[in-house]
């Protein structure tokens, strides 16, 4: 037997927090890369046999690089159901959601622990069923839920976007008049952290929207045949599953005019996780996604899953505003098999020139390449990892704050399988495909999670 046999996995959680200052690094991190990647992601503090990857409790990782220096420190966001669960030292909930009422007695704030976002000097760890729960920055020490002055409540997206000239938080929530109901709301926070819109509106099914898009004008909800049954779940069976049957609904909103203005636009059945930005051009609007024909990781309604899973790939939809129809239009922009898209996002709702994705190499690896593209040229660099490793989401940071689209660097934790730990990568997009200039070398493995972003100046 293999000595790696006993290695863990990508997934296995970490049962420790830990401060650590002075990480070894390969390479030469850029003096100019000045802040703190946060990123987060599942780490059950008490895992159960089968449980699904999307439940775990949220863990925080922060990679603070200064002056050529990095330093690390992670810690769970201690939710009501984690504080519940270290006093009674065993798992107190099982299953896709936490929901009020369970063994426990512990008020319903989810799990956080699908992205980590900074706005209006707060930084906040985001998960799609639950309201924001802030931690500190400098210590990622939990803070508590977030309303934002009792003006909040229900779902909050795991997915806002920020709009870079107006400075507005831009989000949405899901199943908003109950567990796997069709309700939906819509609301921005402006760049003090005020809410200025908090409108709700109905879906034509209940589905799991993970993500939208938003333009300068627009804001797009791909409501996707994921879908969700009350019924389904009191009959013992999955309570989202793949049903094509209810078909792909686009939801588009004027976002001056609010949920007033909602029009509804239809497509061929698909599921998209992650969009990589849209923007307005003219009478059109223009979305670029990941693309899968069926999701993975979640069943049919008898249980079955597809295997094996489903890849996606960037794919561009185009809205018509004035065609005459509710159609829209798909076009592939390019075939990686890949997830986790990110743009530069100084251009997040206008039109982009360069995206990133953490790719595949072949049908049976795992994110192994990371994948910078120019879609005006329609040309990609690429870099692949040794057989077994695995990129987390890329981030990107500009060289300067007043660079062009695209010039700097792409940051992403990479899993080393044959030692069971992680690195985080450092690469200059003007020279991808080359590897690295910089890899920071961590204390301990950073599970595979979900998403992240940079927050510059210090921590």
């Amino acid at each position: 037997m293999n000595s790696n046999d006993y290695l863990p996995n990508s997934r296995t959680p970490v049962a420790s927090e830990c401060v650590a200052a002075d990480l070894p690094i390969q390479g030469e991190l850029p003096r100019a890369l000045n802040g703190t990647l946060f990123r987060n992601g599942p780490n059950p503090q008490f895992p159960v046999a089968a449980q699904h990857w999307f439940t775990g409790d949220g863990m925080v990782h922060a990679f603070t690089l200064s002056d050529g220096s990095a330093s690390y420190r992670n810690a769970w966001v201690r939710t009501a159901k984690w504080e519940a669960e270290r006093r009674a030292g065993r798992p107190l909930v099982s299953g896709y959601s936490s929901r009020p009422g369970l063994e426990g007695g512990f008020a319903d704030q989810g799990v956080a622990n699908t992205n980590v976002v900074w706005h209006a000097g707060r930084l906040l760890a985001l998960e799609e069923g639950h309201l924001p729960i802030e931690l500190d920055p400098a210590t990622l020490a939990t803070r508590g839920v977030q309303d934002f002055g009792g003006q909040l409540r229900g779902p909050f997206t795991a997915h806002p976007k920020a709009d870079p000239i107006t400075g507005e938080l831009i989000f949405f929530g899901f199943s908003v008049d109950g567990e796997l109901t069709p309700g939906m709301r819509y609301g921005t926070l402006d760049a003090a952290g005020r809410v200025t819109r908090f409108e709700h509106f109905e879906a034509p099914y209940c589905s799991m929207v993970h993500d939208f898009a938003v333009t300068r004008r627009h804001v797009v909800f791909p409501v996707l045949a994921l879908g969700g049954s009350q019924a389904r779940q009191r009959r013992g069976g999955p309570p989202f599953a793949w049903e094509p049957d209810l078909g792909s609904h686009i939801g588009l909103i004027r976002r001056e005019q609010g949920v007033n203005s909602l029009r509804w636009f239809r497509t061929e059945a698909c599921f998209v996780f992650h969009v990589l930005n849209a923007w307005d051009d003219g009478a059109r609007i223009v979305v670029d996604v990941m693309q899968y024909d069926e999701p993975p990781l979640f069943p049919h309604p008898d249980g079955t899953m597809r295997l094996p899973a489903p890849d996606a790939r960037l794919v561009r939809w185009t809205i018509d505003l004035e065609g005459g129809t509710d159609a829209i239009t798909r076009c592939a922009l390019d075939d990686t098999a890949g997830e986790f898209p990110r743009i530069d996002d100084r251009r997040s709702g206008l039109r982009h020139r360069f995206g990133a994705i953490a790719g595949r190499s072949g049908p049976s690896a795992g994110l192994d390449s990371l994948v910078w593209l120019d879609l005006s040229q329609g040309t990609r660099n690429r870099f692949t990892l040794p057989a077994g490793d695995g990129f987390s989401e890329p981030v990107f940071v500009p060289r300067v704050e007043d660079a062009v689209e695209g010039d700097g660097w792409l940051l992403a934790t990479v899993w080393r399988a044959a030692e069971a730990r992680s690195d985080v990568a450092v690469f200059d997009t003007a020279e991808l495909a080359r590897g690295p200039i910089a890899t920071v070398r961590l204390p301990h493995r950073v599970p595979a999670g979900f998403h992240g972003n940079w927050v510059a100046g210090p921590a």
